[in-house]
């Protein structure tokens, strides 16, 4: 075999073999200095002859490892010499979705950027629902600009919004609410999954930003129903029995006029800076109240 013999950090030996150019083999050092943001070592890998494209028998790639491990110096050097950005593992996992799970937004950019695409061919492994879940909000930005769809509906997922609310992730929420994600799909909403999990700050941002307190899921159930008795997210929804206040039907339809493009267009109107607040949901930072 030509190559050196390496020390793995689990303690296992390995030896790189050129000729292995597509085809699967074992953990190989060139995934290892990929995982582990060894540049130097995998450019002396690639120079040797290592494929940039070794798969493992889960088809798992050196990229798929310099994304996951958040190694985006790794990432361009294997894609600069020929790594493949949309392969995918026997578990359909992508680069980019590695580099969703990572967090790493420089990762996600350049991917993309090299031809990534945005929206996942499997639904098994979504991006953007992977972003979303984990929390990382300038991975959901990069994949947005990019032309992946906010209110992607996967059967067994829901929406990223959705698996936002399922995850409680606070920030996720707020970001897809600012990009325009929808709050009233069909079936089990997002405000369903929040009230579910007893999340009153999830509660109350979802109303805020107009959710249905009517909407019934496949069972029949408005959220309401499923608050537990007591809690503070029951107390919340209760409150909002009601119809909304002018103030907020306004800012509602201001936003629905908008469309998806709101938040840019709302920056760029001639009104006041606190109108501009009211109407980007910025009050809060302020601590002034609706």
């Amino acid at each position: 075999m030509a190559g050196e013999k390496q020390d793995d950090l689990s303690g296992g030996n390995y030896f790189s073999n050129p000729l292995m150019s597509d085809f699967a083999s074992d953990w190989s050092p060139v995934h290892d200095a990929a995982l582990h943001g060894r540049l130097l070592a995998l450019k002396t890998l690639i120079d040797q002859g290592s494929s940039v494209n070794l798969l493992t028998l889960d088809k798992v790639s050196p990229l798929h490892e310099a994304c996951v491990g958040g190694n985006a110096a790794c990432a361009k050097l294997l894609i600069e010499k020929g790594a493949k950005v949309n392969s995918a593992t026997v578990d359909w996992n992508t680069p980019l979705f590695n580099a969703c799970v990572s967090g790493n937004v420089a990762c996600v950019n350049l991917l993309l950027q090299h031809g990534a695409k945005p929206q996942a061919e499997y639904h098994l492994s979504s991006p953007i629902h992977e972003a979303a879940s984990r929390g990382h909000t300038e991975c959901l930005e990069a994949l947005l600009h990019h032309g992946a769809d906010i209110d992607h509906n996967i059967k067994h997922l829901g929406t990223p919004l959705y698996v936002a609310c399922t995850k409680q992730n606070l920030e996720s929420v707020k970001k897809l609410l600012e990009l325009g994600a929808n709050l009233n799909t069909e079936g089990d909403t997002p405000l369903h999954a929040a009230t579910r999990a007893s999340r009153p700050d999830l509660v109350q941002l979802l109303l805020e930003h107009g959710a249905d307190t009517k909407a019934r899921n496949t069972e029949g159930k408005e959220a309401l129903d499923l608050a537990t008795p007591g809690s503070e997210a029951r107390r919340i929804l209760m409150q909002r029995e009601g119809p909304p206040s002018l103030m907020q039907l306004c800012r509602l339809s201001v936003r629905k006029y908008l469309g998806r493009s709101r938040f840019q267009e709302i920056s760029r109107l001639q009104i006041p800076t606190e109108l501009k607040n009211f109407l980007l949901y910025r009050y809060r930072e302020k601590g002034a109240k609706s």
